[in-house]
């Protein structure tokens, strides 16, 4: 019995960490408000983010910021966890940072451009280079280490 009780305990927490994603069809908004999270729809990553449509073998970033990309579902628990991080993280990096989400149950095509496969799963795209992710919900304090050592962003950003 206690057995039994361990590994629900045990599958519980791994749900805490990450969903799987079931994406859907596209929708939603585009604005681009600073020191906000701004949520993305297929059309409006193409012109913010990247426009893999017309430059599909080579990764070319539009944006004048490096950004934050966090791919979740509304029915995703820890997606709901790292929602308000972010928005935090927004706020202390405004001018330095841009945060987007990517809802994958509304853009099935852009979920599938990035193999998304467990949500949430944040991308992190500097300036120059290639975009990194990570997948599951983490604290604070990993996402500022991203953003540090992937964005390059230094700490000061954060006062």
């Amino acid at each position: 019995m206690k057995k039994l009780a361990f590994v629900f305990l045990f599958l519980g927490s791994l749900s805490l960490n990450a969903c799987s994603s079931v994406p859907g069809r596209d929708g939603g908004t585009g604005s681009s408000n600073e020191g906000e999270v701004t949520v993305l729809t297929t059309e409006t990553f193409q012109k913010l983010v990247w426009d893999y449509k017309a430059n599909s073998q080579t990764w070319a970033f539009k944006g004048d910021q490096p950004c934050i990309i966090d791919f979740y579902a509304d029915w995703c628990r820890p997606c709901k966890m790292v929602a308000p991080i972010l928005a935090e993280i927004a706020k202390e990096y405004k001018g330095k940072v841009r945060i987007y989400k990517v809802n994958t149950d509304q853009n099935r095509e852009l979920a599938g451009l990035f193999n998304i496969s467990s949500i949430p799963a944040v991308m992190y795209v500097p300036l120059n280079g290639k975009p990194q992710m990570s997948v599951g919900a983490m604290q604070k304090a990993a996402y500022v280490e991203m953003i540090h050592s992937i964005l390059m962003i230094k700490d000061e950003a954060a006062k």
